[in-house]
Order: structure tokens, then sequence, then C-alpha cells
């Protein structure tokens, strides 16, 4: 896994900043907490940067409330 293109991010999270950073934290948070990946990564990687890459593949998304 590496770099991600923040536009890439950016279309998972309505085109806000704001709410791509929200989604990224609360589910950083729970990866730390212990719920298991929702990707498969083989190399040891940061919660932050697990769950990014959860946000580009489209495993995590925005729930609008």
């Amino acid at each position: 896994m590496g770099y991600i293109p923040i536009e890439q991010l950016l279309d998972k999270a309505d085109n806000s900043i704001y709410k791509l950073v929200m989604l990224a934290s609360r589910r950083t948070l729970e990866l730390v907490e212990g719920h298991p990946k929702l990707v498969s990564i083989n190399t040891p990687l940061k919660p932050s940067s697990i769950a990014l890459e959860e946000i580009a593949a489209g495993k995590v998304k925005l729930q609008v409330k």
C-alpha cells in the first residue's frame, strides 16, 4: 500500500475534507480498540493509514444522519 491521492479520498467523503477527517479519525479509533481490518494488508501500517486504505477501497462509508 502506498500513497493515496487526496482526490480519491475526498470522493468518498462528499468532497469535504472535514468529513474525511472525521470519518478517518472515527475508523482509526475503532481499529485501535480492536475492531478487525476490512482490507488485507501484509505490511505493518499505523491504524490511521489502515483507515485511509479502507476508505479508499470503499469499505468504510460516510453515514448521513
